[in-house]
């Protein structure tokens, strides 16, 4: 992949897809590091996330217990991961910067320049990485919507960028972590990062990116997996960040230039 993605177009797709209600605007159409985009969390969350000053860290996940006596079914994580439901599961869409802040960062000088770099972390260094193991083990988990993903083919002995999206058209809703940095002045970055599973064995992504390096792709949560996910004891997270089934999606090499991506690569 490359640091960009494609947002959705159409407001109705927000509710269809996701059951949240749309942003005032729909802003632009490819989203880089940086820039303000949106993810999803319940509204308990959201609430807390956009209070002035919120009493706690938000999260829809409970504090880790013993583990659940249900085994999840074989294949995808199912229903049964979760803990018991929040009192509201209405999903909000909550804007955000893409690429996110720890709250250990000192200014929001030093934020800007960390953000580009922290767009995407690994499903499996997630609970341990100094940037993002706070927001993993706060149950900080959110779904970030998006039509789809840009990737790097180099099998011409050039990058060529190309779209990778679902074959049914609809739009995908990826595991991601969201943060909340306040500065001394009180000025408050909403960001969030995507969770990237590694994909060396997968029929498709393996085709892309730079030779040699580690393949990975975006953690596509199933549809009906999206409150789960968000409400999951962190025990069992994990679970739910698996490589989406080749057969589902499709890639096709971007031709319009404002469309091209750069050279380098994000997920490596």
């Amino acid at each position: 992949m490359t640091t960009q993605y494609e947002t959705l177009r159409h407001e109705d797709t927000y509710r269809e897809a996701f059951g949240v209600e749309p942003p005032a605007a729909l802003g632009e159409r490819l989203l880089w590091p940086r820039k303000p985009g949106c993810f999803i969390v319940h509204q308990a969350v959201a609430t807390a996330l956009l209070s002035p000053e919120p009493s706690a860290p938000a999260s829809s996940a409970p504090a880790p217990a013993a583990p659940l006596a249900a085994e999840p079914a074989e294949g995808n994580a199912a229903d049964d991961t979760a803990a018991p439901p929040p009192a509201d599961r209405t999903r909000v869409l909550v804007p955000a910067q893409w690429g996110l802040v720890p709250h250990w960062v000192k200014s929001a000088s030093d934020a800007k320049l960390r953000a580009p770099k922290l767009v995407t972390a690994k499903s499996d260094l997630a609970s341990t990485g100094t940037a993002f193991r706070e927001a993993w083990l706060q149950g900080q988990r959110c779904i970030v919507p998006m039509q789809s993903f840009y990737a790097d083919d180099y099998r011409s002995g050039k990058a060529v960028p190309t779209r990778i999206a679902r074959v049914d058209g609809k739009p995908m809703g990826v595991a991601g972590l969201w943060a909340r940095w306040r500065g001394a002045d009180g000025e408050v970055i909403i960001s969030y990062a995507l969770l990237t599973v590694n994909a060396n064995n997968h029929a498709l992504l393996n085709r892309y990116q730079q030779p040699g390096s580690e393949k990975s792709m975006p953690a596509i949560l199933n549809e009906g997996a999206y409150d789960a996910w968000l409400t999951a004891r962190q025990e069992r997270a994990k679970e739910f960040l698996r490589q989406y089934a080749p057969q589902y999606l499709t890639a096709n090499p971007v031709e319009n230039k404002a469309d091209k991506v750069p050279k380098k690569d994000w997920l490596g």
